[in-house]
């Protein structure tokens, strides 16, 4: 009989529980681009703060693993800034990636829609409101929109994810390159 102690065990463990629900994300998300035709994926995050940029690691993860009819944005911390490019584009869907404080343990995350974000005790660091982002393009494009909000551990000043941030987020880009190329 083996038994693990320490280290090992604790992330073998938080790994059996990111499968678990990871499986509900991606049923979540599959279902939600069902009928894409154009994708955008915006990635939300701010590289100087920790695992605030895990929104942007995963896009820049997914950079040239992509079908054609997806287009990638690194928005870092303003994706306000990028409302016309989005416009342009003229997706069908459009996920916002980002970090959230949703009161989840690190790493786990959540599939929310424009209409469920004010029911949601997120903090947010952006200048305009996710969900005044998310009325607009929906107004402009017709898209639908949903976000994938990750749970952060660390949100204090410095550069690169916590280990388990950055096992959630090398999983998320895995599987949504393989739910993108579904709809390519």
């Amino acid at each position: 009989m083996i038994f693990c102690i320490g280290k090992p065990f604790v992330l073998q463990k938080l790994l059996l529980q990111w499968i678990f629900m990871a499986d509900k994300i991606e049923q979540k998300i599959a279902d939600w681009f069902s009928d894409a035709k154009k994708v955008v994926v915006a990635g939300i995050g701010n590289p100087i703060r920790r695992d605030d940029f895990v929104g942007m690691k995963i896009v820049q993860d997914l950079q040239g693993a992509v079908p054609k009819n997806v287009c990638l944005i690194e928005c870092e911390t303003v994706p306000e800034g990028f409302m016309q490019e989005i416009v342009d584009i003229k997706p069908s869907h459009v996920l916002l990636v980002d970090a959230a404080i949703l009161g989840l343990k690190p790493g786990e995350m959540r599939l929310v829609f424009p209409e469920q974000v004010m029911d949601f005790p997120a903090i947010t660091t952006h200048v305009l409101p996710l969900r005044i982002f998310c009325e607009y393009i929906t107004k402009m494009v017709k898209a639908k929109i949903a976000l994938l909000l990750i749970e952060p551990e660390d949100t204090e000043f410095g550069e690169g994810l916590t280990p388990t941030v950055q096992i959630a987020a090398e999983k998320v880009a895995v599987m949504l390159q393989t739910l993108l190329y579904k709809i390519g």
